[in-house]
């Protein structure tokens, strides 16, 4: 059995990832913070200064604020958090906003004076946001992951101030996250300690994704993949499933989806391929609910040796560990499940991240794809295996090296992407 202290982290782990947010995470990150900067102001701001990273503004630049009808961009973000955002509700900050949300951001824009400036402090993640009104001022600053608010500031009086190199939510500590244990956990788990978080990442996103195959949102690529299909085979049906989940959440759906690792776009990734193998193969419920446990975790190992945001399309991450929870639904074995993921990885690592937008339903259904080719592979005893390519001997080494290509190899690239995105 896990000793209780390493059981208790990996259950506190899959408490703090396993979030609810409504709309891209990015944008409503600066919401969240816009409405924290008007609470400490005390009334609504007639100037705003919005000093974010690079990588913020190209996860924000071409994807709809949720409850603003089909406005895009940071500007909206702030002025939607500061109007109706509730600051309460975190990362649902902006859920069930206003009818007239996108008139009065209207409105707003042209009366204040709301500026964008790219942040020179190096960090990936950073957000401030300064506001003022009759004389006073407030700042709010977030950094290292979307919740981790390190200042709180109104005119010279520092209301909050934390350290700002944690990169992770609550006492997460990745370098101690191994693949082996997380298996182990995923096996001993009592079912009560961990159903209401996976129960509810369920609910919302097998939702959100039932809302992207019904309704024309985004691209289409849920309803397009099922279009040419009278009687879609499980992995078409699971590509399609997580597909719509995006589909509906880049393009302004105020349902909510139960993140992973930051991101809405994983929580679907993760959750709608195992759901739908659960049903193909008549799964227990605990069975489906061990798979999740298993998946989340190692899609949080992966991408956090990456870090929060960059480059490398995190979607890889969370496809290689929906195969992971399809290989365990199938076979409880560790050995199939570390080959798995392995074999995702060697396939689709490098996909870049150019911001969040309709095209991610597309790099969502491949990473599925790699996933579940990556199990097949897996269960034929095929592998990829150390020397091809950055494959490396031992899991927790392919890992690592997938953390370099992603965090350092692609810094660079990240850079080269945002000019792209922002050239007239």
């Amino acid at each position: 059995m896990l000793e209780a202290s390493v059981y208790a982290k990996y259950l506190d782990t899959l408490r703090a990832e396993l979030v609810p947010a409504t709309g891209c995470t990015e944008p409503i990150a600066i919401a969240y913070g816009a409405a924290l900067c008007r609470r400490t102001l005390g009334g609504i701001p007639d100037r705003v200064t919005a000093k974010v990273s690079g990588s913020i503004v190209k996860n924000v630049k071409s994807v709809v604020v949720p409850g603003t009808g089909n406005r895009k961009g940071i500007e909206v973000a702030v002025a939607a958090g500061i109007l109706v955002g509730r600051e309460d509700a975190v990362l649902e900050v902006l859920h069930s906003a206003p009818e007239n949300t996108g008139s009065l951001v209207d409105a707003y824009l042209k009366d204040a004076e709301v500026s964008v400036e790219l942040s020179d402090s190096g960090r990936v993640f950073d957000i401030d946001l300064t506001c003022s009104l009759d004389g006073d001022e407030a700042e709010v600053r977030i950094a290292g992951h979307h919740t981790n608010v390190v200042l709180i500031r109104r005119n010279r009086a520092i209301l909050l101030r934390e350290a700002q190199d944690g990169e992770e939510p609550g006492n997460l500590d990745v370098e101690r996250m191994n693949i082996a244990e997380i298996y182990r956990f995923a096996c001993e788990c009592a079912p009560e300690d961990v159903a209401p978080v996976i129960e509810r990442q369920i609910r919302c996103n097998v939702a959100l994704s039932d809302e992207g195959l019904r309704n024309p949102w985004g691209a289409c690529i849920g309803k397009t993949l099922l279009a040419y299909s009278e009687h879609p085979d499980t992995l078409l049906l699971a590509k399609a499933r997580a597909a719509a989940g995006s589909d509906a959440r880049m393009s302004g759906c105020d349902l909510p989806a139960v993140i992973n690792s930051g991101s809405g776009n994983q929580g679907v990734t993760i959750t709608l391929p195992i759901v739908t193998y659960a049903q193909a193969l008549e799964s227990s419920r605990e069975d489906l609910i061990r798979a999740l446990v298993l998946a989340n975790l190692c899609a949080v190992r992966i991408k956090k040796s990456i870090g929060c945001i960059g480059a490398y399309c995190g979607a890889i991450c969370a496809g290689c560990a929906a195969g992971a929870g399809i290989a365990y639904l199938h076979e409880q074995d560790q050995s199939l499940v570390e080959h798995t993921i392995v074999n995702g990885l060697a396939i689709l690592s490098g996909t870049v991240c150019d911001g969040a937008k309709p095209s991610c339903a597309a790099k969502i259904a491949m990473s599925v794809e790699a996933g579940v080719l990556g199990f097949r592979m897996a269960a034929a005893g095929r592998e990829f295996v150390g020397g091809d390519g950055i494959v490396k001997k031992g899991i927790e080494n392919t890992i690592r090296g997938i953390g370099r290509l992603g965090r350092d190899g692609m810094a660079h690239t990240n850079d080269v992407i945002l000019g792209i995105m922002l050239e007239k």
